[in-house]
């Protein structure tokens, strides 16, 4: 695996595989890799030729009181699984290759009605500057696709609406969770939970479960569910940002009459951000929670 820290050279690499007939791959990540990120990295591979994946803490998606100082970097043990994963090309740029003139004046992307409720709600400005950078990164790798986690729920449908409203010729393939034993959805922020906090933090998807289970039993007052259900997060020591059954696709609250949901909820465990989901196909009665 080759590391290139400009855009040029990443462009003339990916120019090389594309000219040999490579299908490229893309996965952008923060870096501080776990199994999770590795199980990209591996649905890339088996969609596409050549796969570039990305390590850039991205300033522009950090709020003024958020973790972009403390995030952590671990470049050295990334490259390594990287290799052990077979990815072919690893971009790690500096905040001034990707933003030369600075982030005051750069130029922004803003997918508005997706990105302004749950997480954005709580973090105004967190999906433009997500937005930003994958723009700014599809475009210097020129994918065919890109593959992200069904763990930033909110993140992947924000990113598909970018794709499809400025007609990028991308596929964007989300891949399925990896949790840890007890339920915890892999996370970065992870590391940052005490002995305590780390056995509060499986709550958040036993909620989930316990909700899925009621819908597909019958239950379609959705918002009594949710109200006795975020009463009891709030009960268990963790601080509930949110707790909503919305429409899958759109993310509108959901209805009686809609046939695919998903149960999303943001919590802190102290300072610790996490985040779940769970997703729901009441077409098919038999269908259980994915």
């Amino acid at each position: 695996m080759n590391t290139v820290n400009s855009v040029r050279e990443l462009r003339a690499a990916v120019a090389r595989a594309r000219n040999e007939g490579k299908r490229i791959g893309f996965v952008p990540t923060m870096g501080n890799l776990h199994a999770g990120h590795i199980a990209l990295v591996t649905k890339a591979q088996q969609r596409a030729d050549f796969v570039v994946a990305s390590i850039f803490v991205n300033p522009l998606q950090f709020g003024p009181h958020e973790d972009l100082d403390s995030y952590p970097r671990t470049l050295a043990a990334d490259q390594e699984k990287l290799v052990q994963a077979g990815c072919n090309l690893l971009f790690a740029p500096s905040v001034s290759e990707m933003y030369p003139a600075g982030t005051a004046v750069q130029t922004r992307v803003s997918v508005p009605e997706l990105a302004q409720e749950l997480c954005g709600a709580s973090r105004p400005g967190h999906f433009d500057g997500v937005a930003t950078v994958v723009c700014k990164l599809f475009n210097v790798v020129q994918p065919d696709l890109a593959v992200f986690g069904q763990k930033d729920y909110q993140q992947l449908a924000v990113l598909r609406a970018m794709v499809r409203d400025l007609n990028m010729p991308i596929q964007i393939i989300g891949e399925a969770t990896v949790r840890a034993e007890d339920g915890l959805a892999l996370s970065s922020r992870n590391s940052y939970l005490n002995a305590e906090q780390r056995a509060l933090a499986p709550l958040l998807q036993q909620t989930l479960q316990r909700m899925a289970s009621a819908i597909l039993a019958g239950e379609r007052h959705y918002e009594a569910l949710m109200t006795r259900h975020r009463q009891a997060i709030a009960a268990s020591g963790l601080r509930l940002d949110y707790l909503d059954i919305r429409e899958a696709t759109t993310l509108h609250p959901a209805t009686v009459g809609d046939s695919l949901v998903v149960i999303l909820v943001a919590a802190y465990a102290g300072t610790t951000r996490l985040i779940d989901n769970l997703t729901l196909d009441l077409a098919a009665a038999t269908d259980k929670p994915q």
